[in-house]
């Protein structure tokens, strides 16, 4: 399976061969979208794209760690992680093309 990244690039690019808007027209859309989503996490909302799955953040609590090499306590301060749930609908998509894949 070769790997592939998707980039802003990529998206506009597709935005203006399937709606015909232009290229700045498309890589505007993306960056107000991309920037909506972002916007939406700062403020601690969860967004959710329907057959796609849902953003939240969520808060971790100060702990105690170790350093694995030395064996050192180390404190892990508090901090907010993104959290990211595909949809069902996104996960069959992915198992049904892994099992077309291994044919």
């Amino acid at each position: 399976m070769a790997e592939q990244t998707v980039t802003r690039a990529d998206l506009s690019e597709a935005i203006y061969q399937e709606v015909g808007l232009s290229r700045n027209e498309s890589a505007d859309l993306v960056e107000t979208v991309l920037q909506e989503i972002s916007n939406a996490l700062v403020r601690g909302e969860m967004v959710k794209i329907s057959s796609f799955g849902s953003f939240t953040v969520r808060s971790k609590g100060e702990r105690i760690g170790r350093n694995p090499k030395t064996g050192e306590e180390v404190p892990i301060l508090p901090r907010r992680v993104l959290v990211f749930r595909a949809s069902h609908v996104l996960k069959d998509r992915i198992n049904d093309s892994a099992g077309r894949e291994a044919l």
